[in-house]
């Protein structure tokens, strides 16, 4: 007698979901399966009794329970949603990022600050050096 069994599995990665494949797929008198890593689902028909896929998909180790039979009833009623695959996002690289070398101060030398005390036309010219003339 075809049986179909549906188990909600906890799954939470490829090497879940592959785990539960392999073990269904040595199973005596499975037709078919199909894991839904997304669902958590997992769905066994054949010649098989229910409680025997129930031990086979539970000695993987993941935690496992009869589908409820409301939830099938509402996901039947459900649009199917098409499970798309999607690659992970690149990593983030940090960029460390150096401050610009700093510009050195320019000092004037024997600057004097502008005021009106010292501006030329209020200073006389300075006064030049009389020149010597020495006669040999």
């Amino acid at each position: 007698m075809v049986e179909t069994v549906v188990l909600k599995v906890a799954m939470s990665c490829q090497g879940c979901s592959g785990a539960v494949q392999r073990a269904l797929s040595k199973m005596e008198g499975v037709d078919s399966f199909n894991v839904d890593l997304k669902e958590q689902k997992v769905t066994v028909t054949g010649n098989v009794k229910p409680e025997d896929v129930f031990q086979t998909v539970s000695k993987t180790g993941k935690k496992t329970s009869y589908w409820e039979a409301e939830t099938e009833i509402k996901t039947e009623a459900a649009p199917a949603v098409t499970e798309t695959k999607t690659e992970a996002a690149p990593a983030v690289t940090e960029t460390k990022i150096e401050a610009p070398p700093a510009v050195p101060e320019t000092k004037t030398q024997n600057a004097t600050p502008l005021t009106a005390a010292n501006t030329t036309e209020n200073t006389p010219a300075p006064a030049t050096p009389a020149s010597t003339t020495t006669t040999a």
